[in-house]
């Protein structure tokens, strides 16, 4: 008999083969993390898990770093795969924290390593408070817990805390952890200053690379300002907007498909993959480009 799943009090059936040709891969992806930055796995099983995945073309875009690079460009030479050169920089815009992603970067420019080295340092600071705010809700332990899921110390995160308030049975998943804690307006959210949009943008370039802005849809910002902020992008030389990426919806892709119309931009895709079976995102899972969009590869 078909599985069936339930719409109130009526069941329904479905052909499971059918669903699962519904799953689309893509041979890009063009944004990911390794433990490097707040991902669970290495350069070098990052690049192996893409492969296996069908991935022809992977960009590794951690946080605020790139050190990341040289091993899963050597994993990428070995099994065949085009490694980008990316990273992912915080930033700083009208209250949010927004992300930009560099893809064709120059990871020994000095001067996008020195903007990525004033974005880490401010990082531990960040942490020791998210610590003494989860503290007066009665978690304890907070700042070594998520320093025990951090392999690179400088890149503590809030994913890392995310691990151990799911790991200490805090909070049932990974999404869960933010609605309830680390987003805008939850009690374990610590406002951050990090680089400005036009700084990130402007190391990205000096670097030869090209700047993506990074998941547009999970920013909670209304129409008009989310309007400015595609403005300043592309003002600040901006070059291209994530389409299709892991947490866009559906409905969320054709809007920004004609975003990037509107404002001149090319469109990317990317899992934002960060650990195996985490926020349901697999290396290369996404849907298609809408046709009216210009890949960012084209540019290359």
């Amino acid at each position: 008999m078909a599985p069936a799943f339930m719409v109130g009090s009526r069941a329904f059936c479905y052909d499971l083969p059918l669903i699962l040709k519904r799953v689309y891969m893509s041979p890009y992806d063009l944004h990911c993390h390794s433990k490097v930055s707040d991902g669970t796995l290495s350069p070098r099983e990052l690049v192996l898990r893409a492969h296996e995945q069908g991935v022809k073309v992977l960009a590794l875009t951690d946080h605020d770093d790139m050190r990341g690079l040289a091993e899963a460009r050597v994993a990428a030479q070995e099994c065949g795969i085009e490694l980008i050169s990316g990273v992912e920089v915080s930033v700083t815009w009208g209250g949010n924290t927004v992300h930009i992603v560099g893809l064709q970067v120059d990871p020994a420019h000095e001067q996008i390593v020195a903007g990525l080295q004033r974005n880490r340092a401010g990082r531990a600071e960040r942490a020791q408070k998210i610590a003494e705010a989860l503290a007066k809700l009665g978690i304890a332990g907070a700042l070594e817990g998520a320093y025990a899921f951090a392999e690179n110390k400088e890149l503590i995160g809030r994913s890392h805390f995310a691990r151990f308030l799911v790991d200490k049975g805090h909070v049932r998943n990974i999404k869960a952890v933010f609605k309830k804690y680390l987003v805008k307006g939850k009690p374990g959210y610590v406002h951050h200053e990090w680089a400005s949009l036009p700084e990130a943008v402007e190391w990205i370039r000096q670097a030869g690379g090209m700047a993506v802005l990074a998941h547009p849809g999970r920013y909670l910002m209304g129409k008009d300002k989310r309007h400015l902020l595609f403005e300043e992008f592309k003002a600040a030389g901006g070059a291209a907007v994530e389409v299709v990426c892991g947490s866009h919806t559906p409905d969320q892709i054709p809007v920004y498909a004609d975003l990037a119309q509107e404002f001149g931009l090319y469109a990317s895709v990317g899992s934002d993959f960060h650990a195996p079976g985490e926020n349901n995102r697999e290396l290369g899972k996404l849907p298609p480009l809408p046709e009216r969009c210009r890949p960012v590869w084209s540019a290359w």
